[in-house]
């Protein structure tokens, strides 16, 4: 199987050295996907130097021309597809058929905003006097600066690349050191489907304090997109104060999945499903505690134990996986944490609850596990698990699930199953949360708002909002 050895790509080309590098490990066996050069303060200086070279041209093309290079962008890589698929299940793990639908949902986001390139709108407003009038206009916020996770590595980067190439911006990212092989070879790909040098950089950080403190000492960077934990959010929130860079933060999550009496059960243990194990349970929005109406507590229990008992653990790139590994021993070390301590605390386990480690090779499994009879004393309903664990506790009325939904510090995701308008509505409306799904397991698409409330982050990907955050407003006031 193909080992990959890469350095930095930057200006539209390699470069850097193997002084230092960051190996890329396959989470499933240990065994070495490839490596890439480390870097830090000169690496980072000189993608923005590259950057800041290419705006003017960049920005400077008409929004038809930006959307047409976006478009051979995915041409480029929908030809690529089965190779980037595959790198990213052999970076950290998920089974290859995921890994082939986020090639796909990554590709969304540059279709969509190539479209929303061309409507970057303007206004006249009538002016203060006959002979005054009053222009308002829509630039390019300038260079941005992206730091992504390791959970999506394509799609991370694409739902801040895409706004960023669409609106002129040109654009640095540091992926995660998990999965750096991914980024490199879109910026490869970018490139070779005509998006000019310097537009779209990556540089390779063991030590992701030299990419920010580069980033946030340079006035040449107007914009910061993080997508990772909110303690790291609060630190780049400070950063940025010095220079009032803008900042977009996609931060922690701790998804409440709500079940009525009234809801389709067989819906909802099929949300249920895509929601908490997708992924492994590695995702931001999957829903981290179940709250089932006591009416129809057991009959979910039961349908929802058989569906957990049915998934398959193993490597990714084995065609009938269906969850594959924790990306390494911390994530590992928390879920177990969180199972012992439900359990402990009088929690029912009735699938899996047991994991399976391999130190020697940095390999950690976790089985799917079902727990019932949780309460609010538990970790797992108190914190967020990124893991592939879904603990059930019964509720009574609306009020009283919608208090416990509430009881967090974050405010990313909430899910909502019930069959009556009215009274959906009322609980979408009182759930604090920046995305309800409201019958839906899978609510993201390029197409709608992305982003949370309270703890969980500030700003918008996606859809129209997503592009107005890479937008500054100009007026300009002018006598005839």
């Amino acid at each position: 199987m193909k080992t990959y050895d890469l350095l930095h790509f930057i200006d539209g080309q390699w470069t850097g050295n193997q002084d230092e590098t960051i190996e890329v490990k396959d989470p499933a066996t240990g065994e070495l996907v490839g490596q890439v050069a480390s870097g830090g303060h000169k690496e980072t200086a000189a993608a923005i130097d590259a950057a800041h070279e290419a705006l003017e041209k960049w920005s400077g093309k008409t929004a038809q021309e930006r959307a047409t290079l976006m478009r051979k962008f995915i041409q480029v890589v929908q030809e690529n597809r089965d190779e980037l698929a595959e790198l990213m299940t052999r970076e950290m793990g998920r089974p290859l058929t995921e890994s082939q639908g986020e090639v796909d949902y990554a590709l969304s986001f540059i279709e969509w905003f190539a479209e929303e390139a061309r409507r970057i709108y303007g206004r006249i407003v009538p002016g203060k006097s006959e002979t005054h009038r009053i222009q308002v206009i829509k630039q390019p916020v300038g260079v941005v600066a992206a730091v992504t996770p390791w959970n999506f590595p394509a799609s991370m980067i694409t739902r801040k690349l895409g706004p960023a190439l669409a609106a002129g911006c040109t654009f640095i990212v540091k992926p995660a050191e998990q999965t750096p092989l991914s980024a490199l070879k879109l910026a490869e790909w970018a490139v070779e489907a005509g998006i000019p040098k310097g537009v779209f950089n990556v540089v390779n950080c063991r030590k992701p304090q030299e990419f920010t403190e580069t980033i946030m000492q340079d006035m040449r960077v107007r914009k910061i997109s993080f997508t990772g934990s909110t303690e790291v959010g609060r630190i780049i929130m400070r950063q940025s104060a010095e220079q009032i860079k803008r900042v977009s933060l996609e931060l922690g999550g701790h998804a409440p999945f709500i079940i009525c009496e009234d809801a389709d059960l067989d819906r909802a243990v099929t949300a249920a499903m895509a929601s908490k194990f997708r992924n492994s349970g590695q995702t931001c929005v999957c829903a981290n505690r179940f709250y089932v109406h006591e009416k129809i507590y057991e009959p979910f229990l039961e349908a929802f134990a058989k569906k957990v008992a049915q998934l398959k653990m193993g490597n990714g790139l084995e065609p009938d996986t269906d969850v594959g590994p924790l990306v390494d021993h911390e994530s590992y070390k928390k879920v177990a944490r969180q199972v012992e301590d439900a359990v402990a605390k009088g929690a029912t386990c009735l699938v899996g609850g047991k994991g399976t480690e391999a130190n020697d090779r940095d390999v950690y499994f976790f089985e799917p596990t079902l727990l019932a009879d949780m309460n609010e004393e538990m970790l797992l309903m108190n914190e967020e698990t990124f893991g592939p664990v879904a603990g059930v506790q019964k509720f009574q009325d609306d009020d009283e699930v919608i208090r416990w939904a509430n009881h967090s510090p974050f405010g990313l995701a909430a899910y909502l199953f019930t069959q009556n308008v009215s009274r959906g509505l009322r609980m979408a409306e009182k759930l604090e949360y920046g995305i309800v799904g409201w019958n839906d397991g899978v609510p993201s698409t390029a197409q709608a708002p992305f982003g949370g409330v309270k703890q969980s982050g500030i700003g918008r990907e996606g859809a129209l909002e997503g592009i107005e955050e890479y937008l500054v407003t100009k007026y300009i006031s002018l006598n005839l």
